[in-house]
């Protein structure tokens, strides 16, 4: 028997335990080990209801769910036949916790299937139940002390998770106004959606914890994904062809995945999937998420004009290619990249040959549309993320990320060929009789290594771009 001063330590020790800031998984392994130390008790759950799933779920670990089905079939699957040796039965009457024990009796809880004994106290919220403190004990002689202490101990614990249940819900509303501030503040420093829509799906992933987060951008009239890396429910695909500018969401059937469009004044953008096949969508998350997907529409529409009109601060008029400018920036910060993450870099200088004999032969009109040519074909030939820049003149300047030399040297072939077998169309130029001419081209490659600055790479790589032209042109160097 647990005498009063033990009583009194163990019910101190039990409320300086739930005042503290801990998370549930921890709050219930120390109430675990204070039961086991005070009164012998092997095991305590706490299952909480969720009337918006409903599903009962384990609080220490939401993701454990005991049983999909209605409540009170629930209550009755996992916690029947909970009687002591009197008859007098630990149960959930009309959701009402009943017990009937003589003064100064000691009674054995009659045994379940298993070698252990389970004991049900209800968790209450304003006289209703929202879930139960399942006690699991051994084969001892219990008081109606042991029973007291227990049944003071789940009021205890039932406020102490109610407490928790509403600080939750109260630190999402916190997190909701702090992502809608942080997506809003992206576009303050970053105008790339490749950048920009990661940290948008983070933003929300990190909401909302109970679904995954799926972004798509709608371009050429198909939804691709862009964030994460892959979604294989096709349900997520045929619900995406159901968004439209009438409605702020579509959900499916059972409302667990829901799709926000993002759209601007004119055109749908693309759309945010939340998806789980266990948790449905509440109706304050689906109002949280219009909120959030408008957000980031404005977000990325923002982001998409802004980079419009930077597409032509940092782009060659006539090539459509990077300029010089943003050239410099680029390369500084490959450089830079393939440095600290020791990644193999290269670069290819190219020139067209004898191209002051095209100016003057058949007129500058004409010299600009080989160039424009030259510019189709390099980008023709080099890969999505590959740097391609006017450097100046008739110079070409191609960046090649996570390349080495040999498939450097390749590309650079593969240009020289294409150059000298394409005809160049000069008809915009208005020349007496010719529509076409040919042109070949010059190049040199180098790669980067660790002890060049940005300027010698450069500067090798236009060393090796001379030597072509010295030796003959319509030829690749490599330094």
């Amino acid at each position: 028997m647990i005498n009063n001063e033990k009583s009194i330590e163990f019910l101190n020790k039990l409320s300086n335990l739930l005042i503290k800031k801990i998370s549930p998984i921890n709050t219930v392994s120390s109430i675990n080990k204070l039961l086991k130390e005070y009164l012998s008790v092997e095991k305590a759950e706490f299952v909480i209801w969720d009337n918006n799933n409903m599903l009962l779920k384990d609080f220490a670990q939401d993701w454990k769910i005991f049983d999909e089905t209605n409540k009170e079939n629930s209550i009755n699957f996992l916690y029947s036949n909970l009687a002591i040796t009197n008859g007098t039965k630990f149960y959930f009457n009309e959701y009402e916790f009943e017990c009937n024990i003589d003064e100064d009796a000691q009674y054995r809880i009659s045994e379940l299937k298993t070698d252990k004994n389970n004991i049900v106290f209800p968790l209450l919220s304003n006289g209703d139940v929202y879930g139960l403190m399942n006690i699991t004990v051994g084969k001892l002689p219990f008081t109606k002390e042991f029973f007291t202490l227990l049944n003071i101990s789940s009021k205890l614990i039932s406020g102490a998770i109610i407490n928790f249940i509403l600080n939750d819900q109260m630190e999402i509303s916190l997190n909701f106004y702090k992502a809608m501030k942080d997506i809003a503040k992206i576009i303050e420093s970053q105008y790339e959606l490749s950048y920009i829509i990661p940290l948008i799906g983070e933003m929300i992933d990190r909401f909302m914890s109970s679904h995954l987060i799926y972004i798509f951008i709608f371009k050429d009239d198909k939804f691709n994904l862009v964030w994460p890396n892959a979604c294989k429910d096709e349900s997520v695909y045929k619900l995406l062809y159901q968004v439209n500018f009438k409605t702020d969401y579509v959900l499916s059937d059972d409302s667990k995945i829901g799709v926000f469009p993002l759209i601007n004044e004119e055109h749908i953008l693309g759309a945010i999937v939340a998806y789980s096949n266990i948790e449905k969508l509440l109706q304050k998350d689906i109002d949280y998420l219009v909120q959030l997907t408008r957000q980031s529409g404005l977000t990325i529409q923002r982001a998409n004009v802004y980079a419009e009109v930077l597409k032509y601060a940092t782009m060659d008029a006539l090539t459509g290619l990077n300029n010089r400018r943003q050239f410099e920036l680029r390369l500084k910060q490959e450089v830079s990249n393939s440095k600290r993450n020791n990644i193999p870099l290269c670069c290819i200088m190219l020139d067209v040959d004898y191209f002051k004999k095209v100016n003057d032969t058949y007129g500058h009109a004409a010299g600009d549309c080989v160039l424009k040519c030259v510019s189709d074909l390099i980008k023709s030939e080099i890969r999505e993320y590959d740097i391609a820049c006017r450097y100046g003149g008739e110079e070409f300047f191609i960046i090649l990320p996570q390349t080495k030399l040999p498939e450097a040297t390749l590309v650079a072939h593969r240009l020289r060929k294409v150059i000298e077998e394409a005809k160049m169309d000069i008809s915009e130029a208005g020349v007496d009789g010719v529509s076409y001419i040919k042109v070949t081209s010059s190049l040199g490659v180098c790669e980067y290594n660790s002890s060049m600055s940005t300027n010698e790479f450069a500067q090798k790589a236009d060393k090796a771009l001379y030597e072509a032209k010295e030796t003959g042109r319509n030829r690749v160097i490599v330094v």
